[in-house]
């Protein structure tokens, strides 16, 4: 029995996009699991985490409050991610993770404006918020067969 010849790449292209498929999942769900754990570290012990952000300085006193308030964010966040992957809205998932993308992205940008440690802005918030959109990409392109 052969094959007809155009078989073969509409294999391809689905199990491409099968795979990315499973690749945007898998970072929304290892995502929203970590900013979940760094959430939580802040909310649990704020004057540890707060060094690891990139800030040459950071709040003291009453002032502490303000970590409570960035773990809140960071728990939440996964929190919506996960909530639309149990209720099975693939295509809400990459919208909000693309827009997700934006709040590395912007903590990236408010260290490099305040002159906090430019390697911590580009290595770690820089790159999350690379893998965020990499995997808001992935689950989008999905949506386009």
């Amino acid at each position: 029995m052969s094959v007809p010849p155009n078989t073969e790449s509409v294999v391809s292209v689905r199990g491409s996009r099968r795979l990315g498929e499973r690749l945007g999942t898998a970072g929304a769900v290892l995502g929203a699991g970590f900013i979940m754990s760094v959430g939580g570290g802040y909310l649990l012990a704020p004057q540890r985490m707060a060094p690891d952000f990139g800030f040459t300085d950071w709040p003291r006193g009453e002032a502490v409050g303000f970590l409570n308030v960035k773990g809140v964010r960071d728990v939440v966040t996964g929190l919506i991610v996960l909530a639309l992957l149990a209720g099975g809205q693939r295509r809400a998932v990459g919208v909000a993770v693309l827009t997700i993308a934006l709040i590395p992205t912007g903590d990236m940008l408010t260290i490099l404006v305040r002159r906090g440690s430019t390697a911590t802005a580009l290595s770690v918030h820089g790159l999350t918020a690379a893998l965020v959109a990499a995997s808001g990409a992935l689950l989008l392109r999905r949506e386009n067969r």
